[in-house]
């Protein structure tokens, strides 16, 4: 593991939350809790918790109980980010993608192909979902220099800011695999180029496609 080495460089390590209960879904804001299997997944994550300094999660239950969790057992602060939640699925929410397919096989098309110009019914548009987050992100790497931070979150959310990292324009969210439990890592240096360790760290193969 390496530290930290400049007073103003920022390392962040983001988790996808493990598998909530009633397994794959179109969840967005819906506020399910983790499985056993999702609680074992995240507690056999690639975690270092001898390297964080503080955590930060979204709200939402399959994100927050485990970083109150793991900070509690290795005395990390945990703060909330409400700008951390996973975008709204409108009328999706509590779908899964079995079920969608029968009912609405072209938006759920459209959404994976094009998810900035193709908004399911009563969702949150992508560009909002992209602007809050990255708000939220811009405040933590300001105000966070010097750290090792661990997020808690969503798979949209470690999309959305891997690809404002990485210049990768918003349309192509969707190609970015984000399984339960995985584990990417980012240095955020205010005089280079944010650099990106590894993507998708996981000890054992999660079973998710």
């Amino acid at each position: 593991m390496r530290a930290p080495t400049q007073a103003d460089e920022l390392w962040i390590d983001l988790i996808r939350h493990g598998e909530p209960q009633g397994g794959r879904l179109y969840r967005g804001t819906k506020d399910d809790p983790l499985s056993e299997r999702g609680w074992h997944q995240l507690h056999n994550a690639p975690l270092e918790a001898e390297s964080y300094t503080a955590i930060y999660t979204s709200p939402l239950r399959r994100c927050r109980e485990f970083a109150e969790s793991y900070g509690a057992a290795h005395q990390l602060p945990v703060t909330c980010e409400e700008g951390f939640k996973e975008i709204g699925f409108g009328d999706w929410e509590g779908l899964s993608p079995a079920q969608l397919a029968e009912q609405d096989p072209q938006g759920q098309a459209n959404f994976w192909a094009d998810p900035l110009t193709y908004t399911p019914p009563n969702a949150e548009p992508m560009v909002d979902f992209q602007a809050r987050v990255i708000a939220a992100w811009d405040k933590i790497a300001a105000s966070c220099r010097g750290e090792h931070l661990l997020i808690v979150g969503h798979g949209g959310l470690i999309r959305v800011v891997l690809a404002h990292l990485l210049s990768i324009p918003i349309q192509g969210f969707n190609r970015l695999y984000v399984p339960y439990a995985s584990v990417s890592r980012v240095r955020v240096d205010p005089h280079a180029e944010p650099t990106l360790y590894f993507h998708n760290r996981a000890n054992a193969w999660q079973g998710e496609r």
